[in-house]
C-alpha cells in the first residue's frame, strides 16, 4: 500500500496505523526498536523532530520502506521560491 505524505502530521498518522495494524503496542515496538514506549510514544507524536534513521528503522519494522517519488512536472513546486523557504 501507499502512503503519499506531504506534512509530518500525516506522518504520524500513518506511523500510528502501521503500529496498530501489527496489532503491536508502543512498548512492544519500543522494545523491538531498543527504545522505550515513551520514545515510541513521541516519536508517533512528533516525527519531523525524529532521525531519519530512527523513522526507517521503525517503518522497516512495520513491512514498509520509505520512497522518494518525483512528481510529474505539472505538480512540482517551482523550485526558485521553495528554495528559499529552507
Amino acid at each position: 500500500m501507499r502512503y503519499p505524505l506531504e506534512t509530518s502530521q500525516q506522518l504520524s498518522a500513518v506511523l500510528k496505523a502501521l503500529r496498530q495494524s501489527r496489532q503491536m503496542t508502543q512498548a512492544e515496538l519500543g522494545d523491538r526498536l531498543g527504545v522505550n514506549q515513551k520514545r515510541v510514544a513521541r516519536i508517533e507524536a512528533a516525527p519531523g523532530v525524529t532521525s531519519f534513521d530512527q523513522i526507517s528503522r521503525l517503518v522497516a519494522l512495520m513491512g514498509h520502506r520509505l520512497v522518494l517519488e518525483a512528481l510529474p512536472s505539472s505538480d512540482a513546486p517551482d523550485a526558485d521560491r521553495d528554495a528559499t523557504s529552507w
